[in-house]
């Protein structure tokens, strides 16, 4: 791949170790390539997987490590990027120096495969490239969005409309794409349909919002009644259940085409799954370590579960032009990136509304 001009000096926020926390960090992008864009970051989304990869939670991570995107239990939770292109290369067309654009999960695939070919970049099993702590093509170790500027291939960023928000827009490139994708995929695009939301965080909250965008009777599902004012009143929910109350539960027996889960840490699944009417697919986005239930969950209604990571770029630039069209919006909280230690523990204790995004075109000036 010939390129256009030299290597680039990028400052970035990066963690050193197991410790998990980030400070200051120079590092070199590639140059600017005959297919690539040249991105100058102006806001970036935090998600969980950016804590546990930082502390190296599941092994294998290269430091120093620039957060960005990162592979979990075979999904993707990760963090977007979003900002301006400021160059591109010879080869070029679809985008132009002033152009708000956003990088997802991953920066490159092999581009030939039945995938590839079908716009499933996301499941491209020869050459898929994360956004960050991955090994590049040229063999370099990709760094994500905490930092000044990023360079990708084409293919892999997506147009962002000038009328909606940067920072708006970052968490729609995991959040957004991780329920839409599935959503699409089991046409729960459909007026009238049911559908239910287990957990109501980052994910959860961006598909009350596409269930009511797309006309869905939504129910949320929570094991905290705190949630219950947000869910119906800020989100607009339908109805609300906690999910522990086992005569809230049985009252929708059999009544849902649908259900989302978003839920990371272990928990029960056979109640949900009788939640489903007949033929009813439950998809899982969260991450627990294990999913136990009785076969008879699945056997008795013909009923199915299903997983889902993140999105293919056709399917990613549909769903980033449906919130522009539709006016949706993730809750955000902005923070200049010197917060962001001191959010990766608020994370923790899932102490956000519903989405941390580092302002970094202020924060590193």
């Amino acid at each position: 791949m010939s390129s256009e001009g030299g290597n680039e000096d990028c400052l970035g926020w990066a963690a050193r170790d197991a410790s998990g926390v980030l400070s200051p960090y120079k590092f070199t992008r590639r140059a600017v390539g005959n297919d690539d864009v040249y991105v100058k970051i102006t806001h970036c989304g935090i998600c969980y997987a950016d804590v546990v990869s930082t502390r190296n939670t599941f092994g294998g991570t290269k430091y120093p490590l620039v957060p960005g995107v990162k592979l979990i239990y075979g999904s993707f939770v990760s963090h977007e990027i979003v900002g301006t292109v400021t160059k591109v290369g010879s080869n070029v067309q679809r985008f132009n120096v002033g152009d708000h654009v956003g990088v997802g999960t991953y920066v490159n695939s092999c581009r030939d495969c039945r995938n590839c070919h079908a716009g499933l970049e996301i499941q491209c099993g020869k050459g898929r490239v994360f956004t960050y702590d991955s090994v590049d093509s040229d063999g370099t170790i990709t760094k994500g969005g905490y930092s000044t500027f990023i360079v990708v291939h084409h293919r892999y960023c997506y147009m962002i409309p000038k009328s909606y928000p940067l920072a708006s827009a970052a968490p729609l490139l995991c959040a957004g794409i991780t329920v839409y994708s599935p959503m699409i995929r089991h046409k729960m695009n459909q007026p009238g349909k049911s559908l239910g939301v287990i957990g109501l965080g980052g994910l959860g909250h961006m598909a009350v919002k596409f269930g009511k965008a797309f006309g869905l009777n939504v129910t949320v599902f929570s094991t905290s009644i705190s949630k219950k004012d947000e869910a119906l009143n800020l989100l607009g929910a339908d109805n609300f259940v906690v999910s522990s109350d086992q005569e809230q539960m049985s009252a929708l027996a059999e009544s849902l085409d649908f259900m989302i889960d978003t839920a990371s840490g272990n928990h029960p699944f056979d109640p949900y799954m009788f939640l489903l009417k007949t033929c009813g697919v439950l998809v899982l986005v969260g991450a627990p370590s294990e999913i136990k239930l009785s076969p008879g969950s699945l056997i008795g209604g013909m009923r199915s579960i299903s997983g889902s990571a993140a999105g293919g770029t056709k399917d990613t630039q549909e769903m980033i032009d449906f919130c522009a069209e539709k006016e949706i919006y993730p809750n955000i909280e902005v923070i200049p990136i010197e917060y962001a230690n001191e959010a990766f523990e608020r994370i923790i204790n899932k102490d956000v509304k519903y989405r941390f995004v580092i302002d970094m075109e202020d924060s590193l000036k």
